[in-house]
């Protein structure tokens, strides 16, 4: 390793340690950011700048960048990547920039590229329940488990990291007002209501079937896979994978996929905005809002189906 890669490398490990300290950035935010950094360090070794500056960031400038973003067109990158890839270099020398690695950010008049803003795809009412139904037809303590975990997802639309990371002491089933704590985005908590069908299921898991995955008494982890362990987000993705192919769902069935399920049938059931924003865990509720063009969509779509003079 060259000094100027080992002078890149710790200013990087720098930045990060200050994302996850200070800003209290989640371990997949500090992941994408580590990531997307190293891809821009091979890319800076690659074209190997010339700058007068002795610090190895310090010749990067305004047009490199532009370079840098058309090299991940041209490697047809979605929009949606290369604008969180940009984001993150000017994340990055926005810190250099403060703690005066280099005298000024060159980052500082790149603007990100625009985004399209897609609507996310909800499965329908019947499509979640064909869903449901698949690990019903097996009692296997891996069904039960599994039918649990996409139950607690669509009752509450937690995130698949969040849903993973719960513990036995996350949920409450013991009264009438159910509920789930967890911990989302910058390590804000947030308490989430659970209905009678998600209970019953998260029952019978806690009952019958995690006592006979568990391996070690102490293991704190609310759903584990077969070695006793934690399951993982890509365990569990895998997992909704397989049921919603034998569910016979033709489009692209993701965890993401019933947190956007969760908040369309939340509003178009009539929940207030600002409360499916809580549940969601969104700091801005524009985020939020992005759902009601979906039930805007449904409720012209049955206006025109049921009016009769939309005919």
């Amino acid at each position: 390793m060259t000094d100027r890669s080992a002078v890149m490398d710790h200013d990087v490990h720098q930045f990060l340690s200050f994302m996850s300290v200070e800003k209290g950035a989640s371990a997949n935010t500090i992941s994408a950011y580590r990531n997307d950094l190293q891809q821009f360090g091979s890319y800076l070794h690659g074209v190997r700048p010339n700058g007068k500056s002795t610090a190895p960031w310090g010749s990067v400038n305004a047009d490199l960048l532009q370079d840098y973003i058309r090299e991940m067109r041209a490697k047809d990158y979605a929009d949606a990547t290369v604008a969180r890839k940009v984001a993150a270099v000017k994340s990055f020398f926005n810190y250099l920039t403060a703690e005066g690695v280099v005298d000024s950010d060159p980052t500082e008049t790149l603007s990100s590229p625009r985004v399209g803003r897609s609507l996310p795809k909800a499965l329908s009412v019947r499509e979640v329940d064909e869903l449901l139904e698949q690990p019903s037809k097996r009692s296997t303590p891996e069904a039960q488990r599994d039918k649990a975990m996409i139950e607690l997802l669509y009752a509450t639309g937690m995130r698949v990291s969040e849903l993973v990371a719960l513990n036995l002491e996350s949920i409450e089933l013991h009264n009438n007002r159910a509920t789930v704590r967890c911990i989302g985005k910058s390590s804000k908590e947030r308490l989430i209501p659970i209905h009678e069908q998600a209970v019953i299921a998260l029952r019978i898991y806690l009952e019958e079937a995690r006592p006979d995955l568990v391996r070690v008494r102490k293991e704190r982890a609310l759903f584990i896979n077969r070695r006793g362990e934690r399951l993982t987000r890509q365990g569990f993705w895998l997992i909704l994978k397989n049921y919603a192919k034998a569910a016979k769902i033709t489009s692209d069935v993701t965890p993401h996929t019933l947190r956007h399920s969760f908040a369309t049938h939340m509003l178009r059931g009539g929940a207030p905005l600002r409360n499916v924003q809580e549940m969601l865990g969104h700091a801005n509720i524009s985020t939020t809002q992005v759902y009601t063009q979906l039930t805007d969509a449904h409720v012209r779509e049955v206006y025109d189906k049921a009016h009769p003079r939309a005919h």
